[in-house]
């Protein structure tokens, strides 16, 4: 089998270390580098002190094959990218006849004079290869030391990313031989991340030794990512599915998607499939509930609408929630998403109306209803199904997870018809 090749990424500039801006850049650079079978061994920052970048590039380099650097390379002061390369290789700064053309030539293209601070950007170290930057001034460049390559590339992620597709990945595929690595992710809700561990142990235990698997819980849910490595990829997407298949049996009724499915995605291709059609009264949700159901392309084909009942009045009025029941019960009761749920489908006409209603937080509990009460309905001609939930004291997180049970209980009253 071929090396494991390891990378890391480094990303130079204040900027990201003061939080102004997110580091975007090294989550695309390593989803990329993993379809090249490449590892990621180390992600750092630095500011843009010359001593800091020449320490963390000697540290990468006994940990990596492959070292990915951006930022840094403006005309500017601030910019000592290139200084500090020379620096670090023990070389100089010359002017490069084709970054210099280019630089000329998207001047003139856009109605400007190429200043002396912007012609700077044609200096490249004397040891690199220039990967030209089709849109923008400052090129990648390309070092082969020591048995290490060293990538420099524009922090700008648009220009970053175009220089790696146009020149650089290719180079990097002919550079290193690698082994072939293939994910699966199975995607399940409705079950903790230790439960299901305890249901799949045996199978996880008998998984080949080239394969492995990761368990990426988040809210509401927990992803399974199943990891090969090989040298065919068609023979491995293979063995990667047998195994799959084996495992589904035991938590199908958990199992709503793979890879990209979202839960909303899911829920849509049962609304279709079953000739269904869906409204929602939301409370606590505020229209999140109808943001994810309507954030899926299609969705006009079974989601008719909602109606928001974030105040009482609105239940009463739109909803015909009767005021005794929000009198006797409260806003954040069985009794009050039931009738939300019924009402929401008749006046929209529906099949299907789910209603959610509850303390999101962080003000407004009581010690009967602490903050993360929540109660969700589901209902149809024949029925209605309701649930209480009990989550935390983060609203954002309450207000995620409510939609996603509503989503659930959808997708379980579709399955079980």
């Amino acid at each position: 089998m071929n090396q494991q090749i390891f990378a890391e990424i480094i990303t130079i500039g204040d900027e990201i270390l003061y939080g102004q801006i997110t580091d975007t850049n090294s989550q695309w650079i390593s989803a990329e580098l993993d379809k090249l079978g490449i590892k990621i061994r180390q992600k750092s920052s630095v500011s843009d002190q010359a001593d800091e970048i020449l320490r963390i590039f000697s540290e990468a380099s006994k940990r990596a094959h492959l070292v990915i650097i951006t930022g840094g390379l403006g005309p500017t002061n601030d910019d000592v990218t290139k200084k500090t390369l020379c620096a670090y290789f023990n070389t100089e700064l010359v002017w490069n006849e084709a970054v210099l053309s280019h630089l000329e030539s998207l001047f003139f293209i856009r109605g400007r004079t190429l200043s002396e601070i912007n012609k700077q950007q044609a200096l490249v170290p004397a040891n690199c290869e220039v990967l030209m930057n089709r849109n923008g001034t400052a090129p990648g460049m390309w070092f082969d030391v020591s048995n290490v390559v060293y990538i420099s590339l524009p922090g700008v992620p648009f220009e970053m990313k175009h220089i790696l597709k146009d020149f650089g990945f290719d180079k990097i595929k002919q550079h290193f031989k690698t082994p072939v690595i293939a994910h699966r992710m199975i995607k399940t809700i409705g079950i903790g991340e230790s439960t299901l561990s305890e249901l799949i142990a045996g199978w996880e235990a008998a998984l080949p030794a080239h394969m492995s698997l990761a368990y990426l819980p988040s809210a509401g849910e927990v992803r399974l990512r199943v990891t090969g490595t090989g040298e065919n990829q068609e023979q491995l997407n293979t063995e990667i599915q047998h195994e799959i298949d084996k495992v589904l049996p035991l938590i199908s009724a958990h199992v709503y998607g793979f890879d990209d499915d979202t839960l909303e995605y899911a829920v849509g291709q049962l609304l279709k499939k079953n000739h269904k059609t869906i409204s929602t009264a939301e409370s606590c949700t505020g229209g999140y509930l109808a943001h994810l159901l309507t954030s899926v392309p299609g969705s006009s084909a079974y989601y008719y609408g909602s109606i928001i009942a974030y105040q009482n009045k609105i239940k009463t009025e739109q909803l015909d929630v009767p005021s005794g029941i929000l009198s006797t019960y409260g806003a954040v009761s069985e009794q009050t998403v039931e009738r939300m749920a019924r009402e929401v489908r008749l006046k929209l006409g529906t099949s299907i109306g789910v209603a959610a209603s509850g303390i999101a937080g962080p003000d407004g509990g009581t010690e009967e209803k602490p903050v993360g009460t929540i109660w969700i309905a589901y209902a149809d001609e024949h029925k209605v199904v309701t649930k209480k939930l009990q989550l935390s004291a983060l609203r954002e997180n309450n207000i995620r997870m409510t939609a996603l049970a509503i989503l659930n209980l959808v997708r379980n009253q579709l399955n079980n018809s």
